[in-house]
């Protein structure tokens, strides 16, 4: 497994917490504010996806629970650290692929949301309890967007 490295400075990490819902369209609105137009697509699918996770299944909606995403977006990468308040989630598979034929089917255990994290994100790590998740998008000058 590759080690999630983060980067040194904590001044510039931003927090936001709110309650479990699945009203997220504020929530993304704030935490793709700083991203390139051009990767705003692409990275609310993937973040919709961590934070439904969250709410939904970490969280099972309890609105006396909450999710908080520490964010930092620095010139070629983007990090989002996503807590919930559940008891854990740990996959029964291993993905770490970007090969579309090596992740599971669209309908296994695994499903839908693991395999648009890997896709979409170029780092894709849980705690050992399972309820936070770390994510990164590295920004490569020529590279471009999956969802244009």
């Amino acid at each position: 497994m590759v080690s999630f490295v983060l980067p040194r400075t904590k001044s510039d990490w931003k927090t936001l917490s709110f309650s479990s819902t699945l009203y997220l369209c504020p929530v993304l609105d704030i935490l793709l504010a700083n991203i390139p137009e051009k990767w705003r697509a692409e990275l609310r699918l993937g973040l919709q996806e961590a934070l439904v996770n969250a709410a939904k299944h970490g969280n099972k909606l309890d609105p006396n629970k909450t999710v908080s995403v520490k964010y930092l977006v620095t010139e070629t990468e983007y990090f989002w650290i996503i807590c919930d308040e559940g008891h854990g989630f740990i996959p029964n598979c291993k993905i770490n692929s970007k090969h579309v034929e090596d992740l599971p089917p669209y309908d296994s255990e695994c499903g839908r949301g693991l395999c648009i994290l890997y896709q979409i994100f170029e780092e894709v790590h849980w705690n050992t309890r399972g309820n936070e998740l770390r994510l990164c998008k590295q920004i490569a000058s020529n590279q471009t967007p999956l969802i244009n």
